[in-house]
């Protein structure tokens, strides 16, 4: 199985554990009174299915980001390390007359 492949699976897998974990303190800590609505409905296990589905999506693709922007990049480039770049600030530059006045209404 290619690293890629195996590491986007390992992630999803995380993210969903994640996703119990917090689904199952939603559930203990009683927010919302989710666990009355649960407990005491026909579709409860329906309805935290689906809230440990969704909050799986999110969760995973969270993790999975978080994995991919820790990559190491081996190309051995100095990214971000080039030399800057001189600007002349110091020169006037020419305004209208109109421009200015339109500029001075909308200030108002």
């Amino acid at each position: 199985m290619p690293k890629l492949i195996r590491m986007y699976i390992v992630n999803v897998l995380i993210g969903y554990a994640i996703a119990a974990a917090f689904v199952a303190m939603l559930l203990y800590f009683d927010i919302a009174n989710l666990w009355h609505l649960v407990t005491h409905s026909s579709s409860g296990l329906l309805a935290v299915f689906v809230l440990w589905f969704a909050n799986g999506i999110v969760f995973a693709g969270v993790q999975f980001a978080i994995a991919v922007m820790r990559m190491k990049d081996d190309d051995g480039g100095n990214g971000g390390k080039r030399a800057p770049i001189r600007v002349d600030m110091t020169r006037m530059v020419p305004v209208r007359q109109e421009a200015k006045a339109r500029n001075n209404l909308t200030r108002r």
